[in-house]
């Protein structure tokens, strides 16, 4: 029987967003502590864990998609990371009403979608769920109203969440600062980082977000920010 002082064994890890970015990452670092990553994403991943295509946005999409991956591991789903993540740049009057949306739909929606799909076969192993928001959860900057609003929606969501699960499941909430991703990508020069900035290695943030999957039943890592020691963002 496992006590409050053993670390878990990693089962299977549900990873939105796992196809690339942080989420492959992640997905590289659990299988690298003999974890099974079960993807989730709109994309198919480069490598040949489980996988199930699906649009967070749709959260019936998402609890058909979820119990699929869950299936495959026999409903031993150990952990829960929600990497997945997108934006839609410019000001409020700029950004078209649906695209806005979206970005919430995704971020937030999407989020809670996913984990109260993974609920019951979570709580069935005391196993730990991370959500990502951003450093821009905890600190609102121009042109980003629909990034933000989904990032500090899932700082509340996740902070009531572990207020909810305490005692059941683990809950961390990961804000991270710039990475070195594909979420730049497409972007004008504007909104992307500028050549000198300083981003972390989403290899390096994994290592957190598997840090956090693997602490002991009982013993929580309720929030982590992590991000470059010049992160512009940060404080």
């Amino acid at each position: 029987m496992q006590t409050d002082s053993q670390s878990p064994a990693l089962g299977g890890v549900l990873i939105t967003g796992g196809s690339s970015g942080l989420g492959a990452s992640t997905v590289a670092a659990v299988a690298q502590r003999g974890g099974l990553p079960l993807i989730l994403d709109k994309q198919p991943p480069a490598g040949e864990f489980p996988y199930a295509a699906c649009d967070l946005a749709d959260t019936a999409a998402v609890e058909e998609a979820v119990h699929s991956l869950a299936a495959t591991v026999d409903g031993r789903i150990t952990g829960v990371f929600t990497a997945a993540g997108i934006d839609s740049c410019g000001t409020l009057e700029q950004v078209p009403a649906k695209e806005w949306e979206q970005v919430v739909a995704v971020n937030l929606v999407g989020t809670a979608a996913v984990i109260r799909a993974a609920l019951p076969y979570v709580k069935a192993t005391q196993g730990r769920i991370v959500t990502c928001a951003s450093t821009l959860g905890i600190k609102a900057v121009s042109d980003a109203t629909a990034y933000c609003a989904s990032k500090f929606g899932v700082v509340g969501f996740t902070r009531a969440l572990a207020a909810e699960l305490a005692g059941q499941v683990g809950v961390t909430l990961l804000i991270p600062g710039g990475m070195h991703t594909p979420f730049f990508d497409g972007r004008s020069d504007q909104y992307k980082p500028p050549a000198d900035a300083k981003l972390n290695r989403p290899e390096d943030v994994a290592q957190t977000v598997v840090f956090a999957l693997s602490q002991p039943v009982g013993c929580e890592v309720r929030e982590m920010v992590v991000c470059a020691s010049t992160e512009a963002s940060w404080p």
